[in-house]
């Protein structure tokens, strides 16, 4: 038995594309700033380390208003609300280029992330409106590609700019961008609006806003020494009452603002476990790479920007094949077999060492980025095999929120598991033996997730893969 594949239309392809540059937009930002610290601290005349806030204070922003995103598009209509959020993120861009000190530098990452919370979970909603469940698979992998280019791409065009130009351009690139990207979705977007016109949970959104703000806060500052560890524990502490509170909140109204009853739906519960713990390695990933090459192999920022460009190439090349292989091993088995390897690849960086060849590390990191490209993809699409379409705002709110909480822990993991390690070798500095624990971690995560996967169904998400399990296969694996 097939299943009907519809393919994807021009118009259909134009959006996804439109969304897909608006994601690579808010990612490669998140990213590009870390290179140019040194030199927009000089030029700002404040310490690098001081600098961090400006990153921080861009997480912390996106963390606080992503909750309120599908409300909004709700509310107002998904094609107003993205327009307005690449608006808003263009004017922070141009604003964190006009900086003239901290204060200034630091006010204007937050308007860029209020623009990026909308932005991105909006664009995503989008997409989910417009394509058929049969293209979603065709869809998420044009906009899967940038989440994971972004943190790749973000350090070396950043190294180039600060290098040839003013560190001012990291953010004046984003214009012509954000530029294309209004005009293109006010030509090809729809402006769908949700059928019903909630009333905006207040108490709610302060609550998931409080927590998500402060463990965020902590996820991206633990193990960095950018503020006292007091104040670290406090803001993960306050993030975690107010957690609590919304949760008891949220039973006691019909239609709180994040819902949590959505999780009862099979596969968007196992998407969103599974795949945490996928998010976790991921976003440890682009963190612990290029200090492995520069403090433990003593690699340039450049020949390191260089060899973690691999794994940008691996996505591109799953791009091709990322529908081919679902349509012909279905969810469950892609899902199994990628968190099987990427653990493989993510824990095979602990092998790497000064004398490994950068050849080596590059094919190594150019498989791993496929087969990472694959899972995201698989995951970001199977969420929504079973979710009803008056859902789909809410959902999509949700797993938005999630998502960022994973990357940001990602951090905190690395971060803390880099600290660990030193603690236990009775050193202070980075070098090389004190990655391969870290390393070796990171790979577990994603290996603890096949206790989610094996409860898929073979035949989940069947109606988006284009695969059909047989009746001889079924009575075979005794599902019958």
């Amino acid at each position: 038995m097939t299943a009907t594949k519809h393919k994807m239309t021009p118009a259909m392809i134009r959006v996804s594309l439109i969304v897909a540059c608006g994601l690579f937009m808010e990612q490669l930002d998140g990213s590009i700033i870390a290179t140019a610290l040194p030199k927009i601290a000089q030029s700002l005349q404040t310490e690098p380390l001081h600098l961090n806030l400006a990153i921080t204070s861009y997480m912390f922003s996106l963390a606080v208003f992503i909750p309120l995103s599908g409300w909004v598009a709700d509310r107002l209509g998904a094609r107003t609300v993205f327009k307005s959020a690449i608006i808003v993120f263009t004017l922070g861009s141009i604003l964190c280029g006009l900086s003239f000190d901290l204060f200034s530098l630091v006010i204007s990452r937050i308007l860029q992330g209020i623009g990026g919370a909308m932005m991105v979970p909006v664009g995503r909603l989008i997409l989910l409106r417009t394509v058929p469940k049969s293209g979603l698979v065709d869809a998420m992998a044009w906009v899967s590609a940038p989440a994971l280019l972004g943190p790749v791409l973000g350090p070396p065009i950043g190294g180039l700019i600060v290098s040839a130009f003013s560190w001012r351009w990291i953010f004046f690139i984003n214009v012509p961008i954000g530029i294309a990207g209004y005009i293109l979705s006010a030509l090809y977007i729809d402006n769908i609006r949700g059928r019903t016109r909630e009333k905006l949970d207040i108490p709610g959104f302060l609550l998931v806003g409080a927590s998500m703000a402060g463990m965020v806060f902590a996820f991206e500052t633990v193990g960095r020494h950018l503020v006292p560890d007091w104040l670290v524990a406090s803001m993960l502490g306050l993030g975690i009452v107010c957690m609590i509170g919304y949760l008891r909140h949220a039973t006691r109204i019909e239609l709180p603002i994040i819902d949590f009853k959505l999780l009862r739906y099979k596969t968007y519960r196992i998407s969103i476990f599974g795949g945490s713990l996928f998010r976790i390695a991921i976003g440890a990933l682009p963190f612990l790479m290029p200090l492995m090459l520069q403090y433990g192999f003593g690699m340039t920022p450049a020949a390191s920007g260089f060899i973690t460009l691999a794994s940008a190439a691996g996505m591109v090349l799953l791009r091709i094949i990322a529908t081919a292989v679902l349509r012909q091993f279905g969810f469950k088995r892609v899902l199994l077999v990628t968190a099987v390897i990427n653990a493989i690849f993510m824990g095979g960086c602990a092998l790497f060492t000064h004398m490994t060849p950068q050849s080596v590390i590059f094919i190594f990191l150019l498989i791993g980025g496929i087969f990472r490209s694959l899972e995201f993809t698989a995951l970001n699409t199977i969420a929504y095999a079973d979710m009803p379409e008056k859902y789909l705002s809410r959902a999509n709110t949700l797993y938005n929120m999630l998502q960022q909480l994973m990357l940001s822990m990602g951090v905190a993991v690395g971060a803390s598991f880099l600290n660990l390690t030193l603690y236990f070798r009775h050193e202070t500095a980075l070098s090389e033996p004190a990655f391969a624990p870290t390393f070796t971690t990171i790979g577990l995560f994603s290996i603890v997730s096949l206790l989610f996967f094996t409860k898929l169904s073979p035949q989940a998400g069947g109606d988006m893969s284009g695969h059909r399990v047989s009746g001889e296969e079924v009575e075979r694996r005794g599902m019958s």
